[in-house]
């Protein structure tokens, strides 16, 4: 394992997990008040955890001291002004409200660990430690540890948090795979539904697609080629309804219209292969959309209360 620097504590399995953190929830404006509605799918919990710390959230009956989330507010601040300079009240807030999504993410991966039975043991925590520090040297390794606000003690519970993650996230990647149906497809999208039934009529009376989609096409990308998608696996396109089409279709049919929100789609089917191996960049994006979904299931399914405000 290779390491630049010490990470934040908040890390979860850097981008792929970072990416799924784009819709923030609503916040309830005191860490004292009564329990507020929760969140997700789950119902909240009737009788409230007795506690007189106060709170930055509770995720599934589990607390997250406003301690804890103040400390990470101070180092994304520390970090984010060491290198963009002064942060603006919008920033600032919109970063306060990252870093608790973030620390909800986190606890419930792993609760959700918990519940699979996926650990890491002491002893992979301080060979990961001691190969930092081989890495980087030990004064590095203290700088950095200096630099982000962390301690030498704190250390081994936030990089255990982060290789539990860690293998969590390799779990869902690996159930990704590597070959599955591929369709070859094209389309024609046009922005009014009267556009696309006159160029729908044209198809039936027999018309050449590719010259229509050449000629009318709003797709820039695709347009020059016929409109042509190459193949691809489910789970790729932009536009789910025209994904939907091309996977119900049978090579050498059309589809009816399509409405989505790029406008008024045609689909014709070219070949379908019942197992093709996925390329690099399509299995690299069909992994970070499993760990997505998986979080986001998490998401749903839990009973998450916060307590704080992200305004400064």
């Amino acid at each position: 394992m290779t390491h630049n620097r010490i990470t934040l504590g908040l890390i979860l399995v850097g981008a792929l997990l970072l990416a799924a953190c784009s819709n923030p929830v609503q916040t309830v404006p005191s860490p004292t008040a009564a329990p507020p509605t929760a969140e997700g799918g789950a119902v909240a919990q009737d009788t409230p955890i007795a506690t007189t710390e106060p709170l930055a959230a509770l995720v599934n009956g589990e607390a997250v001291p406003l301690t804890q989330y103040e400390q990470e507010v101070a180092r994304y601040e520390a970090d984010m002004t060491a290198n963009q300079g002064a942060l603006s009240a919008e920033d600032l807030a919109a970063g306060r409200e990252q870093v608790l999504t973030m620390i909800i993410d986190q606890m419930l991966i792993l609760q959700a660990a918990q519940q699979a039975g996926v650990t890491v043991t002491d002893e992979e925590v301080q060979q990961d430690i001691q190969a930092l520090i081989t890495d980087i040297g030990q004064e590095a390794f203290e700088q950095n540890l200096s630099t982000q606000g962390l301690t030498l003690e704190a250390l081994p519970g936030i990089l255990k948090a982060q290789m539990i993650t860690t293998r969590m996230a390799e779990t869902i990647i690996a159930s990704v795979p590597a070959k599955t149906e591929h369709v070859n497809a094209r389309h024609i999208v046009v922005s009014t539904e009267e556009e696309g039934r006159q160029i729908l009529n044209q198809l039936q009376a027999g018309a050449d697609f590719a010259a229509l989609a050449q000629a009318y096409s709003k797709d820039e990308f695709t347009r020059d080629r016929g409109g042509d998608l190459g193949y691809f696996p489910q789970g790729i396109l932009l536009s789910a309804e025209v994904e939907d089409a091309a996977f119900s279709l049978q090579p050498g049919q059309v589809s009816d219209l399509i409405q989505s929100s790029l406008g008024y789609h045609i689909v014709q089917v070219l070949d379908r292969v019942p197992d093709m191996e996925v390329s690099a960049d399509n299995l690299r994006m069909l992994q970070e959309k499993a760990v997505r979904d998986w979080l986001e299931g998490l998401r749903a399914g839990a009973d998450i209360q916060r307590f704080v405000t992200a305004s400064p």
